[in-house]
């Protein structure tokens, strides 16, 4: 059976927060699912902010996608930003990534986005291969951040 993909609804929320969890737990990384259930419900209710999907093998949720949108004069419009991409190990090495970022593909073309950005963790060399296989480049610019403070 095909992966297929079900958008997230509010109902899915607890789900896919607790494997953003077990995602960001890979580095590391601090997460409040609270503020997260927040941030997820915001998403979902705004269509302006990007899309989310599970990912489902077998008709079982084996991760999620999120497709974020950003508008660029420099690329003439509407971009996204591929945000978080997680598939659980029980799903992984069965070409799901693969079929994954074709999906994501199909839908920036369905959403008029011309360009996808997305950031990889240096460490992370099967995803760099998976996503470089899939015609990702590797961008010749610095990505930096400023954290804007309340």
């Amino acid at each position: 059976m095909p992966v297929t993909f079900k958008p997230v609804r509010v109902t899915d929320i607890d789900r896919t927060v607790a494997m953003m969890q077990d995602f960001y737990a890979i580095d590391n990384y601090p997460i409040d699912p609270f503020v997260s259930k927040s941030l997820l419900k915001e998403f979902i209710e705004n269509e302006e902010l990007g899309r989310s999907w599970l990912i489902l093998n077998n008709d079982e949720v084996v991760g999620y996608v999120i497709l974020t949108f950003i508008f660029s004069f420099e690329y003439k419009g509407r971009i996204a930003f591929l945000d978080e991409l997680y598939i659980a190990p029980a799903g992984r090495g069965k070409s799901i990534g693969k079929q994954t970022v074709d999906f994501i593909h199909e839908q920036a073309l369905d959403l008029a986005i011309n360009v996808i950005y997305l950031e990889v963790e240096g460490h992370n060399t099967i995803a760099q291969k998976l996503y470089l296989s899939k015609d990702f480049t590797i961008h010749n610019r610095k990505l930096m951040k400023l954290t804007v403070k309340k």
